[in-house]
Order: structure tokens, then sequence, then C-alpha cells
């Protein structure tokens, strides 16, 4: 097992369940989504007990999931609850698993219910704030979540997978600097009196700044387990205090990524970008949004036929450089959640 199930990951927006079941593949496991009595998310194994067929093939009827090939209904917590002209009181019941929404997502604990403590969820500093808007989307990309992690640690890969939206030379001429502080992985790096790349003059027209004036610019990357990466992005008119400058002399941002692994080699990409400037204007939100998912989208390609090769040269060791530091640590973070689970779940074994 590659990733942690005592954990909290975002499984699906919660548009996303709505009258319909929702089926999707989270840390390996097959689920069936829906909406229970009141309007609640339930989670169970997507699975019918009486023949097998995907129970998010079917519909919701009166807060129960219905199986769509033979009627069998099924309760929030993956009991059978009837079918038409049988008893099923004896059918054995689905596993259910712990879920939450919040912060306009469906949150899933894949690991030991009992340990599922809602205030453990990822707290974003724009869930609720009226000072600030987000807007996202949904990748499916077809890698390891590591491989993500790395990508997102390492934003030298902007100069050249990103080189007309956000991407500058500037990016690998400046150190950056990673520190570790418990469970979260730091990495910073800045860049003073620049000329800012096509998205930041975008943004700063949109603050009401001028885009040909020298900035600072920096990346702040925050990793925190099992799989979330959190990117204050910016830049600021030159000589103003750079990160710190104050809100009418810079545009700001903060990259949302949750990255949650569907199989060992393929991930749910949920995306996004929280700011803190004109957050009422939707247009914007809109804009901003649609530049983002474009910028997004060129990492696919790269991401999945890294794996593929990886997946052809198995004995082939990736070189580790100073650039992949912020990598490196997150993923000795994750390892080590891991096995911390792995160590649980012997011990529970043992009892």
């Amino acid at each position: 097992m590659t990733f942690q199930k005592n954990a909290w990951y975002v499984a699906a927006m919660a548009s996303e369940i709505d009258d319909k079941p929702l089926g999707r593949r989270i840390c390996g496991l097959p689920l069936a989504f829906f909406r229970g009595e009141g309007g609640q998310v339930a989670a169970v194994e997507d699975w019918c007990p009486h023949r097998g067929a995907p129970m998010s093939l079917g519909k919701v009827v009166d807060g129960k999931l219905v199986c769509g090939y033979h009627g069998l209904a099924m309760g929030c917590n993956g009991k059978a609850h009837s079918m038409p002209g049988q008893r099923v009181g004896g059918f054995p019941a689905n596993r259910s698993y712990p879920v939450v929404e919040r912060h306009g997502f469906i949150w899933l604990w894949p690991g030991d219910p009992d340990k599922a403590d809602p205030a453990l969820i990822h707290q974003p500093v724009w869930s609720g704030n009226a000072d600030w808007a987000y807007g996202g989307g949904l990748y499916h990309i077809k890698c390891d979540y590591r491989l993500m992690v790395d990508n997102l640690m390492d934003l030298t890969h902007e100069t050249y997978v990103h080189s007309t939206s956000i991407g500058q030379a500037e990016i690998d001429e400046s150190p950056c600097r990673t520190r570790t502080e418990g469970d979260e992985v730091i990495t910073s790096r800045f860049m003073e009196n620049i000329i800012a790349p096509p998205f930041w003059q975008m943004a700063l027209r949109a603050n009401g700044l001028p885009d040909d004036q020298p900035v600072d610019r920096w990346q702040i990357c925050h990793f925190t387990p099992p799989s979330h990466v959190m990117i204050e992005v910016g830049v600021a008119l030159a000589g103003h205090g750079g990160h710190e400058a104050p809100t009418d002399k810079k545009a700001s941002s903060l990259v949302v990524d949750f990255i949650t692994p569907e199989t060992e080699t393929s991930i749910w990409y949920f995306w996004g970008m929280a700011r803190d400037f004109r957050p009422g204007d939707a247009a914007l939100t809109d804009s901003i949004r649609e530049g983002q998912g474009k910028i997004f989208s060129e990492d696919l390609e790269m991401l999945e036929r890294q794996q593929q090769n990886l997946l052809e040269w198995p004995g082939r060791n990736l070189l580790k450089l100073n650039i992949d530091t912020g990598g490196v640590q997150a993923r000795r973070v994750i390892d080590r959640m891991i096995a911390a689970d792995s160590a649980g779940e012997a011990e529970v074994t043992s009892a």
C-alpha cells in the first residue's frame, strides 16, 4: 500500500452528488456515494449483495440507494433495507465509510472508522470567509499521487511546462528553501525586481495595478498529509515588501491542491485558486478558473507519460537534486504516515 488510509481525503465536490448516486474509486476502494434522508451524504461499497452489480448504477429513492439491476434498496449504513418480493433481513451488510460534507467538498475516511475525527479535516483560510473568493475544478490523471506532490513542491517545471502563462527564467535562477515543521513541509522561493509573466499581468490588471512595472514574486508551497498542497503565490509592485506588501500594491492568491489517490497509478485532482481581492467579482472568478484550468491541464500529459516511463523501467532510480528537496521531504512524511497505519493494523491483528 502506497497511501495512508487513516486520513481525510477529498472524494468529490459537493455539487457532484445530487439526486443520483456517484461511483468513484478512492484509495483502491470502489465506492457508491449518495444522499440519504435529509440530504446527508453516505458512502458504501459499490456492490449489491444480491448479484454483485454496482450500486452506483442505481438510483436514490426516499433516502435509500436502490440497485439498478433488481431493485434492492440499501440504507446509509450499508444494510439491505428491502427488495421487491424478497426478504433481505439476512443479507450481509456492505461496509460503510465515514464521510463529511465541508468547505464545498465531500471528505472520506477510508481507514479505521473509530479514528475518523472530523476535527482533523483541513481548514482552508478561504472557506466561509466573505473576504475571499474560490473557484476550481477536477481532473482525473493517470499517475501515482506522489508524482503530483513532487510536481507541486518543485515549481521550477513552470519555466518549461507553463512557459506561456506562469513560467519565467527567474524561477530557475532563484534559490528555493525547504523546511519541515512537524508533518508539514514548506518550500519557498522569492524573486525580486522582475517582470510578471502573462497570468500575473492579468491578475495585476484585475486588481487595478499596472502590469508593465517590475514586481517581486513569491511561491510558498505547503505540503500536509495525506496529500494536500497549498501554495501561496503572488506578485507585488517592486519595493513595497513583496509577500508582505499591502493589499493595494499586490495581487496574491492561494493555489489549492487536494490530491486523492484512485489507484496506485491514478488520481482525482481537485484544483482551485482562492484570492483575497475583488471577492465579489464572479466574472473574475470564472476568468481565473478558466486560466488556471488551462495551466493545470498542461501538466497532465507530462505526468501521465512520466508514469508510463516509470512502469516501463521499474528498476531505474530517480535522481534527487536540490530542487527536489520539497518533494523528497514530503515523501518522507508520507512514508512515516503509512508506516504508522501499518503499525496500527498490526496491533489490532495481534490483539
